[in-house]
């Protein structure tokens, strides 16, 4: 009962400080803050996969990426396109997608998945990238963002303030239906199959089936990741599908905590502020993060939440 009064405590104060940001922050803070809730959305749908129902998925930015590719190519040109209409599409666009890759890729098992699923991924890459479908390498331009009228108020994402609570609601939406997912019947199956797939499988259960929803459910949101990324930058382009991005989205997963719920979110956050403070100081920073990921992978195996977890253990003992 202490240990869930405490995280909706700091769960509520986390909330705060998000939306007194633009209040106190510069342009540049707001678009930055953007840019990380867009990737604990995303890190959050692997960790789905890896953490929970340990599918490691090196193919992951395929969803991420074709979701922004629906937005820009649905968007008129001369004006922005309805905001329900461009998330549905993108969203049930990316489920529709791992739906496909998903049905053939759980077939196989352990490295074999993680080639698949890279070769899956590589396929699209270069599908975007060398075919005039969408501005070959250099992608496309979303001229106007999608535009959401509500009753008083209208939206202009293009604003940073204004794309910054659309990136925080979305962010908060996500861990919520996160761990009520986690939770459900549905969520207790797929850490099962996780654990021991032959002893599910041997009392009567799916798995298979399991599998393939959680994947879809997983591209879903990465699709919603990249559909909220698209708007933020009013552009897509290939290097959206890339293997490197699924790779460095599964550090941020690692290195926050697999199997948590805060984990990617500390994941997230806290590589990027690394990466960004290292920029402004050395040209070598790519080595420097190399540097404190390998020290946290050593140190903390279990990442950052797990650090967090262990201290509260030691203080109940």
């Amino acid at each position: 009962m202490r240990d869930r009064v405490s995280k909706v405590f700091l769960f509520s104060f986390a909330v705060i400080i998000f939306l007194m940001l633009p209040l106190v922050a510069d342009r540049f803070y707001v678009q930055f803050a953007s840019k990380i809730l867009v990737m604990i959305i995303f890190a959050s749908s692997l960790n789905l996969l890896v953490g929970y129902c340990g599918l490691v998925s090196l193919g992951h930015a395929a969803f991420f990426g074709f979701s922004g590719y629906i937005l820009a190519l649905i968007s008129p040109t001369e004006a922005g396109v309805n905001f329900m209409l461009g998330l549905l599409a993108s969203v049930l666009g990316a489920a529709c997608l791992a739906a496909i890759i998903g049905s053939l890729v759980i077939r196989t098992k352990g490295i074999f998945f993680i080639m698949a699923t890279l070769a899956f991924g590589e396929m699209l890459f270069y599908f975007f990238h060398d075919t005039n479908l969408a501005g070959g390498s250099d992608g496309i331009y979303i001229n106007h963002r999608p535009v959401l009228d509500l009753v008083s108020f209208s939206t202009d994402f293009s604003n940073a303030n204004h794309f910054y609570f659309l990136a925080l609601i979305s962010t908060i939406i996500t861990i919520v239906f996160l761990r009520i997912l986690l939770k459900s019947p549905f969520g207790k199956t797929i850490v099962g199959i996780h654990i021991n797939e032959h002893r599910m499988r041997a009392i009567g259960y799916e798995t298979y089936l399991h599998k393939l929803i959680c994947f879809v459910i997983a591209g879903g949101l990465a699709g919603l990741a990249g559909f909220l990324s698209a708007i933020q930058f009013g552009a897509v382009n290939p290097e959206m599908m890339g293997w490197h991005l699924s790779g460095h989205v599964l550090m941020m997963v690692i290195f926050g905590g697999l199997g948590t719920l805060t984990g990617p979110a500390l994941g997230a956050f806290s590589l990027m502020v690394l990466e960004e403070c290292f920029q402004v100081t050395t040209k070598h920073w790519q080595l420097m993060i190399g540097i404190v990921i390998v020290v946290v992978a050593l140190g903390l195996p279990k990442g950052i939440a797990g650090f967090f977890q262990r201290t509260k253990s030691e203080e109940r003992g």
